[in-house]
């Protein structure tokens, strides 16, 4: 997606070094980014795309994402899953702790994923079950 990939610009060490909450970071505007392209077309109202989106990267429609995924998840990639809830802090008073860690969860998932795998980020993107999801 961007030219170079960061795994020719970052060190393998670099990337281990980066926080949980740094690939979440990243990973918070992957998600979003690819939920948008998602619902694209057929082309809609502002506003519409808008409900859609917000409705897809919602702390609790990510932990329900993350449920669907965990039994495809490699050892270390459930690692960097535990990583990012354990780096999660309290989010909004809204969510839930739990939810909100998961939601952090897959977030670094998939900054650590965009950083050193985005084919199988693609991989785990498109087993995602969307709601409204755009016709093939």
């Amino acid at each position: 997606m961007f030219n170079p990939p960061l795994t020719e610009v970052c060190s393998a060490t670099q990337i281990q070094q980066l926080s949980p909450l740094a690939l979440a970071y990243l990973g918070d505007a992957v998600y979003e980014l690819y939920i948008r392209s998602r619902y694209l077309m057929p082309p809609k109202r502002s506003h519409d795309y808008h409900n859609l989106v917000v409705a897809q990267v919602r702390a609790e429609t990510q932990a329900q994402h993350l449920r669907s995924l965990t039994p495809h998840l490699t050892p270390a990639e459930l690692e960097i899953l535990r990583r990012g809830r354990n780096a999660a802090a309290s989010g909004p008073k809204r969510v839930e702790r739990e939810i909100y860690q998961q939601a952090t969860s897959l977030e670094t998932l998939m900054g650590y994923l965009f950083i050193t795998d985005p084919q199988r980020l693609n991989q785990l993107l498109a087993q995602l079950e969307l709601d409204n999801k755009p016709e093939q």
